[in-house]
């Protein structure tokens, strides 16, 4: 392979055996990952044709924008196992490909955010795009959703098992997607513009902690949670087949949600009051529209929402409500009962009007 009678070769023809620079040779030399068999007479470096492999396995692992530590942590490990096939794929290079991958799937969900943001600004009419730079500006890419996780966490009761809360967390805050559209990024800017206002800035809004929690402590709470979460499941099924509200399985288990956490009889006056409670609640509509849309596929129907999901069942209880008497104002009349315990408001309506 080289010219010379022992079989080592010089720097200089390293480098040009492999097409790379001298100095190239010299940096992994200093840096220990390319060794040298020898020094000449007159100190110059001299390599084995072991060196020719040992060079190709860094600029391969070099070219996958690997560190020098992680190709160090990869040629060590390669040494340890010996020269046999397969040398040199264990668990340091498996970390370090999985760890590269990482860093370029978020690379390239930035880079795509940025491209939806750049179309959605360059689409609009003139007028608008100083507001849209405003909204989506205000927006990291890829974007985070800790925004809308502190939202929340000042809604939910205080003091709920940090189970219940991550399980409500993971249903009421939407995920950003991986290859947005435009109107997506709209929507989710807008959605952290909503949650990032302060707490009560509207006409008429009324004190940040919604003024049910005190109706319930903290375990209690989480029941209730854990009740209209799977009531939520079922009423989400049934949206995405079209179906309108009816009595059933998930309505069912909405009123027992209630019900349960006040140790309280699913009656049909606990109903009627129910009912009433609910249609009174402040109403936070545009978070849940907003969310259906950053989460819904392009051209398909909106993807159920905890916010959809507790319409439906409230209009499935109203309407039970209004057939069982026979008239449309059952609902109205039921709010005043006398015996009316106090009822714990659900997460869609768990903030201050904010229209």
């Amino acid at each position: 392979m080289f010219s010379s009678h022992d079989g080592l070769c010089t720097i200089g023809e390293l480098a040009e055996h492999l097409g790379v620079s001298v100095k190239t040779v010299r940096f992994y030399s200093d840096r220990g990952l390319l060794p040298e068999a020898s020094h000449s007479a007159g100190g110059h470096r001299r390599y084995g044709p072991d060196a020719v492999e040992r060079l190709g396995m860094i600029r391969s692992l070099r070219g996958l924008d690997l560190s020098v530590p992680e190709v160090r942590r990869i040629l060590d490990e390669q040494d340890a196992q010996g020269a046999r096939e397969g040398a040199g794929a264990g668990g340091a290079l498996e970390d370090a490909v999985a760890g590269r991958l990482r860093v370029l799937g978020s690379e390239l969900a930035a880079l795509r955010w940025r491209e939806a943001a750049l179309r959605l600004v360059q689409e609009c009419p003139p007028a608008e795009r100083p507001g849209r730079l405003r909204l989506v500006g205000a927006v990291a890419a890829p974007p985070s959703t800790a925004s809308l996780a502190r939202f929340w966490r000042a809604w939910l009761p205080p003091r709920m098992p940090a189970r219940s809360v991550a399980a409500f967390l993971e249903a009421a805050v939407p995920p950003p997607p991986d290859d947005p559209r435009p109107a997506q990024v709209l929507a989710f800017a807008r959605l952290h513009a909503f949650v990032t206002r302060p707490c009560g800035g509207g006409v008429g809004a009324g004190s940040c902690q919604p003024r049910a929690h005190g109706g319930a402590g903290a375990r209690a709470s989480a029941v209730l949670y854990a009740g209209l979460a799977e009531a939520y499941d079922l009423a989400g099924a049934e949206l995405r087949r079209g179906a309108e509200p009816f009595p059933g399985e998930a309505l069912d288990g909405f009123v027992d949600a209630y019900a349960s956490t006040y140790g309280l009889r699913d009656t049909p006056g606990f109903r009627r009051v129910l009912a009433g409670r609910l249609a009174d609640d402040p109403r936070i509509d545009r978070y849940w529209e907003l969310t259906a849309e950053v989460i819904s596929a392009p051209g398909g129907p909106p993807e159920p929402t905890p916010g959809s999901a507790h319409d439906w069942l409230l209009a499935a209880l109203e309407g039970q409500l209004e057939a069982a008497s026979g008239h449309g104002g059952a609902r109205r009349g039921a709010v005043g009962e006398a015996s009316a315990p106090p009822i714990k408001r659900g997460p869609v309506g768990e903030a201050p009007a904010r229209r």
